[in-house]
């Protein structure tokens, strides 16, 4: 009497499920390891861990939020010889009336007046041209009120010169900045004169 072969069902079941036990583990691991950028309105969001600690020191969820709306620049001239009448003995603000470059329109013609729209590190230089003027000028750039840099003009030799300066100003969202006559008069005209910045990095 012959032997009966062994059943192949039992180990057929055990095989099987040893594989779906690894192809589990395979994806899961993939799905903690990789990172695929989502974009969103203009937003990139990028998953930087997808199991954050209980105190993340990023970002929430730990998720990081890159804006494409960071170039900001401008760059305005004095065009004319004239003075502009908003330009008054209280405010003494240099205006120009010319716009080269508006990136980001942060910067207010009307006023001569550039609004940062977030905070970071900016550069400014200015070059403030006086005529036909024997008397000594002060310009500043002023942020929220106080002057930060200043240039001076007073050769009397000269019928042309220039207040020139330029530097380094870190700035919180909404903080304004302009240049400011702080002594002497621009009777004659600041005809092509300077005043631009831009965005040198976020904060």
């Amino acid at each position: 009497m012959s032997t009966p072969a062994p059943s192949l069902a039992p180990r057929l079941v055990f095989f099987v499920g040893l594989l779906l036990l690894v192809l589990s583990g395979i994806l899961e691991v993939r799905g903690q390891n990789d990172t695929e950028p989502i974009v969103l309105e203009g937003k990139c969001l990028v998953v930087c861990d997808s199991t954050p600690s209980a105190e993340p020191s990023g970002s929430a969820l730990g998720m990081s939020v890159r804006s494409g709306t960071g170039r900001v620049a401008f760059s305005a001239i004095r065009n004319t010889n004239h003075e502009p009448s908003e330009m008054s003995n209280r405010t003494m603000t240099i205006y120009f009336d010319q716009i080269l470059v508006n990136v980001g329109s942060h910067f207010d013609p009307a006023r001569s007046i550039f609004v940062a729209p977030r905070k970071g590190v900016y550069s400014f230089s200015f070059h403030v041209v006086k005529v036909y003027n024997r008397q000594t000028i002060q310009v500043s750039l002023v942020l929220n009120g106080w002057p930060v840099i200043s240039a001076f003009a007073g050769d009397q030799d000269v019928t042309r010169e220039a207040a020139t300066n330029a530097g380094l100003v870190m700035m919180e969202r909404g903080d304004k900045v302009y240049l400011k006559l702080e002594r002497g008069n621009l009777m004659g005209g600041w005809k092509y004169s300077t005043f631009s910045g831009f965005l040198v990095f976020p904060l």
